[in-house]
C-alpha cells in the first residue's frame, strides 16, 4: 500500500511541477506577462487551499481510495485543455482546476501515512514521503523550464496530462478505512491552545517565500539555464533536508531544529536580492532548498506530535493550507508588487518575511526545552 501511494504520488507530482514554472512562461510568450503568472500560480494555490478545507470530510465519507483518485484526475486532465488556448482566463481556470487536485492529493496523502505509521517512525515515515513527493520537483522543475525552447509548450502539457493518468489505477491498492472522525473535520475548529497555529503561520511564511522563487525565479533571471540549475539544486536540496530533519528530529526534537531550518531558508530568498550575480543565485537558491525541505518536515511533524489520532485529517488539511495559502499569497502579491518595486526589493521584502518566523519558533523551541528539562527533575 505505502508503495502505491509513492508511486501515485510521484506521478501526480510530476504533472504538478512540470508545468509550475512553465505556465508563467507561457503567458509571457503570449502576452500576460504582467500580473498573468502571478495570478495563475495564485489561482492554482488558492484553489488547494479552499478544496483542503473539505478534505477531512470527504475522507471521512468516501475513504482514502476514491478521494485521491479523485485528485490524481484532476491534477492531470485539465492540462490538455492548454492544447487549444492561451487565453489567461482559461488558462486561470484549468490551473484553479489543478489546484483542487493538488489539494485533494497532499492532504489525503499525508493523512494515510500518518494514519497507518507508528507513532515512534512518523518523522521518519513523512521525511521519507518528503523525499518521494520532492523527486517530481527536482525533475520537473528545471527540465519543464529547459525544454519549452525544446520541444514547445503543447507537448509539455500533452506530457503533464499523461504523467498524472498513467498511475491512477494505482488507487485499487489504496485502503478506504480512515480514523478521521466526524466531529474532527472541521479544518479550523478548535485552533485555540491546540498548538498548531505557530507551525502552520511559521512555514506560511517559508512558502510565500517558495511560491516567489518557483513563479518568477525564471523571469527576473531572464536566463533560462541559470533558472534551471537554480531550481534544480533548490529542488534537490529540500527532499534531502526534509528527510534529514525526520531522521533527526525523532530523535533531537522538531522543535529545536526548527529555527535553524528557517534561518537558512531567509538567508536563501535574501541571496535572490543579486538577482545579476549567478553565483549568489544558485547559492541562494540551494540555501532555500535546505531551509525549506526541512521546515516542510519539522512544523508537520510538530503539528501531529500534538494531535490525538482523530485530528490527524485536520492537522494535514492545516498544514496544507499554509503550504499552499503561503505559496498563493506570495505569487499574486509578488507579481503586483514587483511592477513598482522591481525584483531585488522586492526579493528583500521576502527575506523579512521569512526570517520573522525564526522569533516564534525560537520562543517555542527554549520552552519544549524547559519543558524537558522539568520532565528530568
Amino acid at each position: 500500500m505505502f508503495s502505491r501511494l509513492l508511486v501515485m504520488v510521484l506521478g501526480s507530482g510530476l504533472s504538478m511541477y512540470f508545468l509550475t514554472s512553465v505556465i508563467p512562461l507561457y503567458l509571457a510568450a503570449n502576452g500576460s506577462a504582467g500580473i498573468g503568472p502571478g495570478l495563475a500560480t495564485g489561482a492554482m494555490m488558492f484553489s488547494a487551499v479552499a478544496v483542503e478545507l473539505l478534505v477531512p470530510r470527504m475522507l471521512a465519507r468516501w475513504g482514502y481510495r476514491v478521494v485521491l483518485a479523485l485528485g490524481v484526475i484532476l491534477m492531470g486532465a485539465p492540462a490538455l485543455a492548454l492544447l487549444f488556448t492561451s487565453s489567461l482566463p482559461i488558462v486561470v481556470l484549468v490551473c484553479a482546476i489543478r489546484g483542487a487536485g493538488l489539494g485533494i492529493n497532499v492532504v489525503g496523502a499525508v493523512a494515510l501515512i500518518a494514519d497507518v505509521t507508528p507513532p515512534h517512525r512518523r518523522g521518519e515515515a513523512l521525511g521519507l514521503y518528503g523525499v518521494v513527493v520532492g523527486v517530481p520537483a527536482v525533475i520537473g522543475l528545471p527540465l519543464g523550464v529547459y525544454l519549452t525552447n525544446v520541444i514547445g509548450f503543447n507537448a509539455l502539457f500533452a506530457i503533464a496530462a499523461v504523467m498524472a493518468l498513467a498511475v491512477l489505477g494505482l488507487a485499487t491498492g489504496i485502503p478506504t478505512r480512515t480514523s478521521t472522525e466526524e466531529s474532527q473535520v472541521k479544518v479550523l475548529h478548535g485552533l485555540r491552545g491546540s498548538g498548531f497555529l505557530m507551525p502552520s503561520l511559521v512555514f506560511a511564511g517559508v512558502t510565500l517565500a517558495a511560491g516567489i522563487s518557483i513563479t518568477f525565479l525564471p523571469l527576473a533571471v531572464g536566463n533560462h539555464s541559470l533558472a534551471a540549475t537554480a531550481l534544480f539544486l533548490q529542488a534537490v536540496t529540500a527532499p534531502l533536508a526534509r528527510w534529514l530533519a525526520g531522521r533527526y528530529g525523532d530523535r533531537l526534537g522538531a522543535g529545536r531544529l526548527l529555527p535553524v531550518a528557517l534561518l537558512f531558508a531567509a538567508l536563501g530568498a535574501a541571496g535572490l536580492i543579486f538577482i545579476s550575480t549567478p553565483a549568489t543565485v544558485i547559492t541562494g537558491a540551494t540555501l532555500f532548498g535546505l531551509g525549506f525541505g526541512a521546515a516542510q518536515n519539522l512544523t508537520l511533524t510538530l503539528m501531529y506530535d500534538r494531535a490525538p489520532t482523530s485530528r490527524y485529517g485536520q492537522v494535514s488539511a492545516l498544514w496544507n493550507l499554509a503550504y499552499d495559502g503561503g505559496w498563493a499569497l506570495g505569487a499574486i502579491t509578488f507579481g503586483a508588487l514587483v511592477t513598482t518595486t522591481g525584483y531585488p526589493l522586492a526579493f528583500a521584502l521576502t527575506a523579512g518575511i521569512v526570517a520573522l518566523g525564526i522569533i516564534p519558533s525560537l520562543k517555542a523551541s527554549t520552552a519544549t526545552r524547559s519543558s524537558a528539562l522539568l520532565g528530568l527533575r
